[in-house]
């Protein structure tokens, strides 16, 4: 096998061939990249921007200059951080039968989505606070962007709040094919199930890459969402030509074999900075995947210098309608896995299906693509918050499992010190 093994290796003529053509002054898919990247004054100067945006203090100030309710919410979450009011993680394994010593190195992310609201983040720290309980490491959104804009400044609030906490977050941007852009599409009842990237069709690409920029200089939003092949590349392309942007492959992209796996971080090591840093720091296989998926994956990425730098995010538990086929979960096999595999996530996008069946509302995907006006018109408000409350109830059954099981988990880091 070696003789066939040895035709695999890539010429250098074919590297040059590459860089000759992404260097190509006339290179008709690439000028545009850097058009709007010059647009927004450059690397240096997006950056800067960013890092201001972002920081603690303006979005504070901005919040209060707006008169929005939510500041009084972040006032209570930071004094009751400042406090110690939160659970410790010293307690929380201590009542749930840790085993000990924990496996830290292989320490669990606990994520949660969708976040589509800044209240119900208040909700949740305000019922974890008083049950002793893990807030998530980890927040999706995939709400529309400009209406939490407008929405009293929730885009402000919920970044602020994530420093708060210390845990990290994923917005979702509105740039994709659900808009109307997909002829293929009807609308969101027609897209979920059919995996392999929701589309980005003809010049989406650089209109997303336009809206991202948008977003990190004003808000200081720096990772997001990515679910179509284009958007991947031009995300690789902006980090190497120094925009520390960040983003996460999502489940719709429909990775669910290690090939896949192999093509995607082959091309994040292949335009990586020269200090080996990319823009991907979270890829979300596909919900059919298996342990043997997960372990195969994780040696590609270990291979190619990019265990510590990509984060797996495996769901656990799904909605618990128009998605996958339930009952849904894969807690055990995440507490087998995470024995083997480090720098994982465990993904709640919903409640553990058991208690999914008994409520009058199950979470559905499809709600995430309502605005909060329909909500309220169909009375769903109530509901939806159950439903989130049921996936982190979720996430702390899986926290105790894993512990249990002597497994670290990572925990929003300021609270459960």
């Amino acid at each position: 096998m070696d003789a066939l093994r040895s035709k695999l290796r890539i010429a250098e003529e074919r590297l040059a061939e590459l860089n000759a053509f992404l260097t190509d002054p006339d290179n008709e898919v690439i000028n545009p990249i850097l058009e709007i990247v010059e647009r927004y004054g450059g690397p240096e100067e997006i950056n800067r921007k960013a890092a201001e945006a972002g920081r603690l203090d303006t979005l504070m100030d901005r919040l209060r200059q707006m008169n929005s309710p939510y500041v009084a919410d972040l006032e209570w979450l930071a004094e009751e951080r400042d406090k110690g009011s939160f659970v410790s993680m010293e307690e929380f394994c201590e009542r749930v039968g840790a085993r000990a010593p924990l496996n830290q190195a292989n320490a669990v992310t606990l994520e949660i989505s969708a976040l589509q609201f800044f209240p119900w983040l208040i909700q949740e720290a305000r019922e974890a606070l008083d049950r002793r309980e893990l807030m998530p490491g980890r927040f999706i959104r995939v709400r529309n962007m400009k209406e939490q804009v407008a929405d009293h400044g929730d885009i402000l609030a919920t970044a602020a709040a994530m420093q708060i906490m210390g845990a990290s977050y994923v917005e979702t941007l509105d740039t994709k094919g659900t808009d109307g852009s997909n002829v293929h599409l009807g609308g969101p009842e027609t897209l979920t199930g059919y995996f392999g990237g929701i589309g980005q069709p003809n010049d989406y690409p650089y209109r997303w890459l336009d809206e991202y920029l948008h977003y990190y200089t004003t808000y200081g939003v720096r990772q997001v969402l990515n679910v179509n092949a284009g958007t991947i590349l031009a995300a690789y392309l902006l980090h190497k030509l120094g925009v520390n942007n960040e983003f996460k492959i999502s489940v719709f992209l429909g990775t669910d074999n290690p090939l896949s796996v192999l093509w995607i971080l082959m091309t994040a090591r292949l335009l990586a900075r020269e200090d080996g840093t990319t823009s991907l720091i979270g890829f979300n296989l596909s919900n059919s995947v298996n342990n043997d998926t997960l372990r195969r994956a994780a040696r590609i990425r270990r291979a190619l210098g990019l265990e510590r730098v990509v984060r797996l995010e495996h769901h656990i538990t799904e909605t618990y309608k128009s998605i996958v086929r339930q009952p849904y979960n894969r807690r055990e096999e995440l507490v087998e896995v995470a024995q083997e595999v480090p720098n994982i996530a465990a993904k709640h996008e919903g409640g553990d299906p058991e208690v999914e069946a008994t409520r009058e509302h199950p979470s559905d995907v499809l709600d995430y693509f309502l605005s909060k006006e329909e909500i309220h018109e169909q009375g769903l408000w109530d509901a939806l918050v159950l439903n989130y409350l049921d996936k982190h109830d979720a996430l702390n059954r899986t926290a105790e499992a894993l512990l249990r099981a002597g497994i670290g988990v990572i925990a929003a880091t300021k609270l459960h010190s």
